[in-house]
């Protein structure tokens, strides 16, 4: 009784100390910084505690899937806007901006194995369709290639219309049919 009591203080008290040395941490790397936005290091890192508070919620409230969700997407958005705040990645918001969908198809993995303990397909149909959505968006977003969205929208929606049925028939193979 008294031993498990001792757990759970130390356990706060370490994850007490974890979020103070983040926060110490994160100041003095701002004091750091030179020639970078202060202000785009701090969303960056609000980001990502606040994607941490979401991990510990998922593991405090019986590891809830959108928790775990949560926490995968705000830590991918926090990462990458320190990263595009550094200048390592030298892009834009306005370039990069379907990484947001890129980012929620891959936060969906995790909360879907740990929902149903494997791939399941009312998971894995949304989380490929917004992984290629954001590509395919991306693709236009830094100009690779010579056309506009609008214009391939123009030529190319017969293969909306394809890939749509084809997310349809997948979505209708990976539900059970109760007979």
């Amino acid at each position: 009784m008294v031993s498990s009591l001792i757990r759970r203080t130390v356990a706060r008290l370490v994850f007490i100390m974890g979020f103070l040395l983040m926060f110490l941490g994160s100041a003095f790397l701002l004091g750091n910084l030179t020639g970078t936005s202060r202000i785009s290091v701090l969303v960056a890192f609000f980001f990502v505690i606040l994607g941490s508070g979401c991990a510990v919620l998922a593991i405090k409230l019986n590891k809830r899937s959108l928790y775990l969700f949560l926490a995968a997407f705000f830590m991918l958005v926090g990462f990458f806007l320190f990263l595009a705040a550094l200048k390592i990645i030298p892009v834009t918001f306005s370039e990069s901006w379907p990484l947001i969908s890129v980012f929620s198809g891959i936060a969906l993995f995790p909360a879907g194995w740990h929902r149903y303990g494997a791939l399941q397909s009312r998971y894995v149909v949304p989380s490929i369709a917004f992984v290629v959505l954001g590509s395919v968006l991306l693709v236009f977003s830094f100009n690779i290639v010579p056309f506009s969205f609008s214009q391939f929208i123009m030529n190319w929606w017969p293969l909306l219309v394809v890939l749509t049925g084809l997310t349809l028939v997948l979505i209708s193979l990976g539900t059970k049919h109760n007979s």
